[in-house]
């Protein structure tokens, strides 16, 4: 396993060596990974994500520091997937949730733990959406006059959020990719939101027609004195 070095423990003069990537179980059972980045230097997140709590430090942070990351996360994660249960599990589509479970399987290997999946009419500027803290997925309402292998792509992409640590990077693109009619579902989107661009540039309105969108930003702090902060804690993506 890959290591870092840390500047704040040192014993003489050699340098102490604590690993990128930690596994654990607490001792209420839950699976925890703890993920180190040299990227990181002031912000602390944490996602259930693969069956386990996903916690993201700076790779500066003591062990100590470490540990007292995941005792403060690990009930926060549990506490916001239980909240999102209740909120977002309301009127949740079961016939939808049980669809991308089968898209979850056959183009996943089951990976994906999606919250809950459902429709929705407040959604004008994407085609989907994800949140990667609670697992809830929303699907733009519009979806449901085209075909079922556009909404299956848009399914299968949102899932893909579930899994993926890079936002759209290669491997997100990698689990996408499974998809076998990936490029013709894009194109058709594609084809749909022009459409929708010149309706709406013809009728004076710029709304902007839904997208399958880029991944959400460097939420990272500057570099500076104030301590750890943590980030927001319901990312959605789309």
């Amino acid at each position: 396993m890959a290591t870092a070095a840390y500047d704040d423990e040192k014993r003489g003069t050699t340098m102490v060596q604590r690993p990128t990537e930690r596994e654990l179980v607490t001792a209420d059972g839950v699976n925890v990974r703890v993920l180190r980045s040299a990227r990181r230097r002031r912000t602390v997140s944490g996602v259930w994500k693969d069956g386990a709590a996903v916690i993201s430090i700076p790779a500066t942070l003591s062990l100590r520091q470490e540990n007292d990351w995941v005792d403060r996360m690990v009930p926060d994660i549990l506490a916001r997937r239980a909240k999102a249960l209740g909120k977002f599990g309301e009127n949740a589509d079961t016939e939808l949730m049980q669809r991308a479970q089968r898209l979850n399987r056959k183009y996943l290997q089951s990976r994906a733990e999606p919250l809950s999946v459902k429709w929705v009419t407040n959604q004008n500027t994407r085609w989907g959406s994800t949140s990667t803290g609670s697992g809830a997925i929303r699907l733009n309402h519009r979806l449901q006059q085209m075909p079922s292998w556009v909404q299956d792509y848009i399914l299968v992409h949102e899932l893909a959020h579930l899994i993926a640590e890079d936002g759209h990077g290669p491997q997100f693109k990698a689990l996408e990719a499974r998809f076998e009619r990936l490029d013709e579902a894009k194109a058709y989107l594609w084809g749909v939101s022009f459409g929708m661009a010149q309706e709406q540039e013809t009728e004076g309105t710029h709304r902007g027609p839904p997208r399958a969108g880029s991944g959400p930003g460097d939420r990272e702090g500057a570099d500076g004195a104030g301590g750890w902060d943590e980030e927001p804690a319901d990312d959605w993506t789309d």
